[in-house]
């Protein structure tokens, strides 16, 4: 792991400095990042993938624990820096990219170096990660919904973001990636970080968060996409009331009819806005509506 001079350092030797647009704000209290590392028990079999694997402090400590690291890095002098230092490890496979295809995908080729070292390995996928803020929830709601699916995620990010992941309902921060994680797994924020422990300081405070996923939990949805269009379909318009949102489906869900007697057998009010239903409410709507769009 590296401290803040050896990142200087390394930042300096490839000519460059950390962008704020980009998010680069460098973890570098090392005890936390231990802290990260410990709180998702890697085993020789497990994959991880790391996103925004800046200078490759972290990346070190993952590959010594991991089958295999996925990293992707978008700043093409930083992914510079990480092949460099990751040299001593053949289990490493690093992306100079994007990590998103588009908002609803991660890109293909990342998606793909992940399923063939599942399958040679045999474990788990894990999301371990000081994750950049414009991607964060983006990455973090595609590895739920699939076609690829983490088992588990320990991520830094920050703190408006951890409390959206762990949201319940009538809360402000209570929205899309909330639903997503209280109905496939469970959500853990184990430790608040000051803007003191990265470098630059960031203007807000960070999190460390980690989710679980449960295939009992999982199991309750029937088909998943229809159950991420039907909270896209409600959260879009969170202020209106059930009954006025369902004007605004398209699509498959414009072809779902009898919107009221969905509503009335899954239990919800249809005066209710869709800040207010709980997971459950939406996984109960999503399959009443998929016995409807599967015929």
């Amino acid at each position: 792991m590296q401290t803040k001079q050896d990142i200087e350092r390394l930042l300096a030797g490839a000519g460059t400095t950390p962008k704020h647009r980009l998010g680069q704000n460098f973890l570098i209290d090392l005890n936390l990042m231990r802290l990260l590392v410990d709180e998702a028990h890697i085993h020789q079999q497990d994959v991880v993938l790391e996103v925004g694997p800046g200078t490759g402090s972290m990346t070190e400590a993952l590959a010594e624990r991991a089958g295999r690291v996925i990293a992707v890095e978008y700043d093409p002098p930083l992914a510079r820096i990480v092949a460099a230092q990751l040299k001593p490890f053949a289990n490493v496979i690093l992306f100079n990219r994007d990590v998103l295809e588009n908002k609803n995908a991660i890109y293909f080729e990342i998606l793909e170096a992940v399923q063939r070292a599942r399958a040679e390995l045999g474990g788990r996928l894990l999301l371990v990660s000081n994750l950049p803020y414009g991607a964060g929830s983006a990455v973090m709601a595609n590895l739920i919904t699939g076609p690829v699916t983490a088992d588990a995620m320990v991520v830094t990010v920050q703190k408006e973001v951890a409390e959206r992941m762990a949201a319940l309902p009538d809360h402000d921060a209570y929205g899309t990636l909330s639903i997503l994680m209280s109905a496939t797994g469970h959500v853990h924020i184990f430790r608040k970080l000051p803007p003191s422990v990265f470098w630059p300081r960031p203007q807000v405070e960070s999190a460390m968060v980690s989710y679980t996923r449960d295939p009992q939990k999982v199991a309750q949805i029937h088909d998943m996409d229809t159950f991420r269009e039907i909270i896209t379909l409600f959260m879009g318009h969170r202020r209106k009331m059930l009954k006025a949102c369902v004007k605004f489906a398209a699509g498959r869900l414009g072809r779902v009819h009898g919107w009221n007697e969905i509503f009335a057998e899954a239990f919800v009010d249809p005066h209710h806005r869709p800040e207010q239903l709980s997971a459950s409410d939406y996984i109960n709507i999503a399959n009443l509506c998929w016995e409807q769009i599967r015929k």
